[in-house]
């Protein structure tokens, strides 16, 4: 039986989808071809607008469900062509969708996660059997329902001889404690690339700072830092998750009232220090024997962001994943596809030590082809 899986990853910010084609037939997964492809603007602009309550939310969640599962068969084809391989050859799809609400244990106790996607639609386009909604059994059974990478990070990354942590900044940051003695811990540690796309979109008219060069050009206003900094979600203890819901523009809409005549470009130059230090402040609780933090997703690529990062952490290594074998835009789509063989094998995909849930649980809904 064939041992080749897909995953698809559109993450909170909105930059797109990355597809990775994985196999997993020797002792460790090989990524053999990587496929993304950017929003179509007005899907972006959807997708954005439908995390925060509007008119009609249901229908315009419904179309853009389907959109965006069109979208991902687009990527799944890329990944066909690109690999000489039919659709038969591939066990199965996991694929994230997008999230647009995430409030985990909130209003009735057990709360919810919401991604948009209709997976039986992507079945019917790609003839591959698709695993979907992958976090909300982790939240049925009394868990944050994120992260869920951490446990593939540990069999990825993982060493005998260190902790390894792993950072991942998309739009939300989180933070993978793969100890040396095999636990694993994993939190989000805040905001990633979210607010510095938000305002690098509004006064530049460009979805994000390439390499951080604009933020660069500015300067960190300490007293908007701190503002930043109190947000009581940065000094709870784990297990905890976060998305959109809180750092959105009008949260920090709020911290810049103070701020009025700031030049923005010291705005992002401040919004990118509070991602650094927010991150940071959760490293050095957990650095112990660690020699390297290992940086993934999109803000890999921003290197204003990994000097900060590295003058932050002094102690450590800072790299992007890729000196470690797997390059920065393909880890969360590879996590996705080690999700979806977990669920086709009924083995567990959370770790309760992660998430808080109850105990280990089968994660993923099956739409066969």
């Amino acid at each position: 039986m064939s041992d080749l899986y897909i995953g698809l990853m559109s993450g909170t910010s909105l930059d797109g989808i990355d597809g990775v084609l994985a196999d997993f037939s020797g002792p460790r997964m090989r990524v053999t071809h990587h496929a993304s492809a950017a929003f179509a603007p007005a899907l972006r602009a959807e997708l954005l607008a439908l995390n925060t309550p509007g008119d009609n939310e249901l229908h315009r969640a419904a179309l853009a469900g389907n959109a965006l599962s069109r979208a991902y068969a687009e990527v799944v084809q890329a990944l066909l062509q690109r690999s000489g391989l039919p659709a038969h050859a591939i066990r199965a799809i996991g694929a994230h969708g997008q999230t647009v609400r995430h409030r985990p244990q909130e209003f009735d106790g057990t709360g919810y996660t919401l991604q948009l996607l209709n997976p039986a639609l992507l079945a019917e386009r790609t003839g591959i059997t698709v695993v979907a909604d992958l976090r909300s059994r982790d939240v049925a059974a009394g868990g944050q329902g994120a992260p869920l990478v951490p446990a593939f990070h540990q069999g990825i990354f993982g060493r005998p001889d260190e902790t390894v942590l792993v950072l991942n900044i998309g739009g939300i940051s989180n933070l993978s404690v793969l100890g040396a003695d095999g636990r694993v811990l994993g939190f989000d540690c805040g905001p990633g690339n979210a607010l510095m796309d938000h305002w690098c979109q509004l006064h530049t008219g460009q979805p994000f700072d390439r390499d951080g060069a604009w933020a660069a050009t500015g300067q960190v206003l300490p007293g908007l830092l701190t503002s930043l900094m109190q947000e009581p979600f940065l000094h709870k203890p784990p297990p905890k998750s976060t998305g959109r819901d809180l750092f959105n523009p009008p949260w920090l809409a709020t911290h810049l009232e103070p701020f009025g005549h700031a030049n923005p470009a010291d705005v992002q130059a401040t919004l990118t220090e509070f991602t650094a230090t927010a991150c940071s402040a959760c490293v050095d609780s957990y650095k112990i024997d660690s020699k390297t933090l290992a940086v993934c997703g999109g803000g890999a690529l921003n290197a204003q962001l990994m000097r900060r990062l590295q003058a932050l952490c002094p102690s450590l290594q800072v790299v992007a994943t890729d000196a470690l074998g797997l390059p920065a835009l393909q880890v969360e789509a590879a996590a996705f596809a080690w999700l979806a063989r977990q669920a086709m094998h009924q083995a567990p995909g959370n770790l309760p030590s992660v998430t808080g849930a109850a105990g280990a649980r089968v994660l993923g809904a099956v739409y066969p082809a």
